[in-house]
């Protein structure tokens, strides 16, 4: 059977460490650990170093030399012998105390920041590993030394503590900010969130904090992350970024989106983001910019995809595969002349049940429902209600088509004017 010890950090930081000989080493001030799991046979990561302060120094060793042991509940830790620790694990290893204990964590299960209140660890044949965080209030307790009095006394009432704990590969620390700390890896596991789900976490963060987590999004999900933040959290987060940086994360926006955003922001800075934006893109935000706030043309979406009506399925159906549109564009596909005057539509259902051969002309319902991109945005809940659509195409005063209005950015802008209205 192979032979272990669980131990929690609290219980080591401040502990007094000897020698064989019973030789005062020092004083236990944090533990050093390689937080890339992916470093380590066990998949949990290793704990490379102690650091230790002896009278006014404060020394590194390698973890290997050290053993922790139990008895009656009482833990010891005993120097073997005292190899100094690499400068490469003390500049780039992760300090469990320091970084870890009372900082905010994200518990990648529950999608939410959670206060660490203790770290629990377990010493095996091959070392030590770090194989959970304490965020209960029993982890609290032990931190202030009463919560094996405080478990006595819910004992006599047959009752105790429930237990809280998140496995360490559950877990993404996100608070650098007081160390010199580069890690390959920071922030990883936040990019197998939902970009809602990021985004209530970065909401909740420190702006320091909330800017670093960002930024170690790649563009698609940073822009993705971008959409579903706050309005005052957007306008700090576009003001923390280089001018570069924020444009190529507007960029992968829709221009709906980016306009929405810029028009928060100072006319100066919203005039450089537009210049460092790609041609095509800017020149979209711009047009939109043009709109008054209270006008159907200020909400609406142009990422639409319109076709002649001569085109076949199977063509139309090549051509989303290449584009790879996001899911409420294929809300309404539209059938446009030679001078993008709309005629008809079709939807994402007839395409799917007609053969291939089939051209456009023989599934699209002509005499579409439409609004004008210089109407009120009131008047849109009514066609909303009416004609139960989940899209509703936008025409210039020429019968243009210029986009088209999805039903959840109405919602979005109702929303808005009743918060403002409170």
């Amino acid at each position: 059977m192979t032979s272990f010890t669980t131990f929690y950090l609290s219980r080591v930081i401040g502990k007094k460490v000897f020698d064989n000989n019973g030789k005062y080493i020092g004083i236990v001030k944090d533990l050093l650990i390689n937080p890339d799991s992916s470093n380590h046979p066990s998949e949990h990561p290793f704990v490379n170093g102690i650091k230790i302060k002896f009278k006014k120094e404060i020394v590194f060793y390698s973890f290997q030399g050290f053993v922790i042991e139990k008895n009656k509940g009482k833990i010891k830790i005993i120097c073997n012998q005292a190899i100094n620790l690499s400068d490469e694990n003390i500049l780039n290893d992760l300090y469990l105390a320091e970084t870890v204990l009372d900082k905010q964590i994200v518990d990648l299960n529950g999608r939410k920041l959670v206060r660490v209140n203790d770290v629990r660890l377990v010493s095996v044949a091959n070392g030590t590993h770090v194989i959970a965080v304490d965020i209960g209030i029993e982890g609290l307790l032990r931190r202030i030394g009463i919560a094996k009095s405080f478990n006595f006394i819910l004992s006599l009432v047959k009752a105790k503590l429930p237990a809280k704990f998140i496995l360490w590969d559950d877990v993404e620390a996100i608070d650098f900010s007081n160390l010199n700390i580069k890690l390959s890896k920071t922030f990883s596991k936040l990019q197998t969130l939902h970009p809602s789900d990021l985004a209530d976490i970065i909401e909740d963060l420190g702006k320091k904090s909330s800017t670093e987590v960002f930024s170690s999004l790649d563009e698609e999900k940073a822009a993705d992350v971008l959409e579903e933040l706050e309005v005052e959290t957007q306008i700090h987060i576009i003001e923390s970024l280089s001018i570069e940086k924020a444009a190529d994360v507007l960029d992968k926006m829709p221009a709906d989106e980016v306009a929405d955003i810029l028009d928060a922001l100072e006319d100066e800075k919203a005039e450089l983001l537009l210049n460092e934006m790609e041609k095509d893109t800017s020149q979209e935000v711009r047009e939109l910019l043009d709109y008054a706030n209270n006008v159907v043309g200020s909400i609406m979406s142009t990422e639409i995809l319109s076709f002649n009506e001569n085109t076949s399925i199977e063509e139309v159906i090549a051509e989303l595969r290449n584009k790879k549109p996001e899911a409420e564009t294929l809300y309404n596909l539209f059938v446009t002349d030679e001078k993008d005057t709309l005629i008809a539509t079709f939807s994402l259902r007839d395409l799917v049940i007609s053969n291939p051969e089939t051209k456009i002309h023989q599934i699209m319902k002509p005499s579409p429902v439409h609004l004008y991109d210089d109407q009120e945005i009131d008047e849109i809940a009514e066609f909303i209600s009416k004609y139960n659509m989940l899209a509703i195409p936008v025409l210039d005063r020429n019968d243009v088509l210029q986009g088209m209005v999805v039903i959840d950015d109405v919602i979005d802008d109702l929303m808005d004017k009743g918060r403002t209205n409170k």
